[in-house]
């Protein structure tokens, strides 16, 4: 996979957010005062390359929450243009393939926009350092969508596992892989 230049989005800072959740349930970073860092994966339920991951999510939730590192999905898609993408179709999308992470809903896009995520899945690891969340990888999940047997580069889970290790994220950009986000105009 090739990579990117993503200056602009590496080490800075991103905000703090309050989205509501497929339960009706308002969830921020906030609400976890014990992490040391978190997933967020840009997801939405009309991208077949989105739908690929759902178990794999589901396994890198259950592996990182109880390390300190849990994963947020969240789906900021056009919902005029994409009806699959609406509140109620989350609701059924997350019941369907057993969630066991919140999928939180961007509406106004502006958690999107200010990760700068472009596809889905947008995978991104926040780090906590001094008070603050710094973006250490952004990209792509793993290197094979289609099969997950073949992976040969979990960019993703490498970047956690050298964050929990004390260490800098080796490959912190890649390529993501998937359909775009298309933003509302404001």
């Amino acid at each position: 996979m090739s990579l990117m230049s993503f200056s602009t989005i590496n080490n800075r800072v991103v905000s703090d957010f309050s989205l509501k959740d497929i339960n009706g349930k308002y969830v921020a970073l906030k609400d976890y005062p014990e992490a040391k860092g978190f997933v967020i994966l840009f997801i939405c339920n009309h991208c077949p390359f989105a739908n690929l991951y759902y178990s794999r999510m589901n396994e890198l939730n259950t592996k990182y929450t109880k390390m300190g590192v849990p994963l947020l999905a969240i789906s900021s898609s056009d919902t005029v243009n994409f009806e699959d993408d609406t509140y109620g179709m989350m609701q059924q999308k997350a019941k369907e393939e057993h969630f066991n992470f919140p999928f939180l809903y961007d509406n106004m896009q502006d958690v999107a926009r200010d990760f700068n995520a472009q596809k889905t899945p947008h995978a991104y690891v926040i780090w906590k350092e001094k008070g603050k969340w710094i973006v250490k990888y952004n990209g792509a999940v793993d290197d094979n969508g289609a099969h997950a047997e073949l992976v040969q580069h979990h960019y993703l889970a490498d970047a956690i596992d050298q964050l929990l290790a004390g260490k800098e994220v080796a490959v912190n950009e890649t390529r993501s892989i998937g359909c775009q986000i298309g933003f509302r105009n404001k």
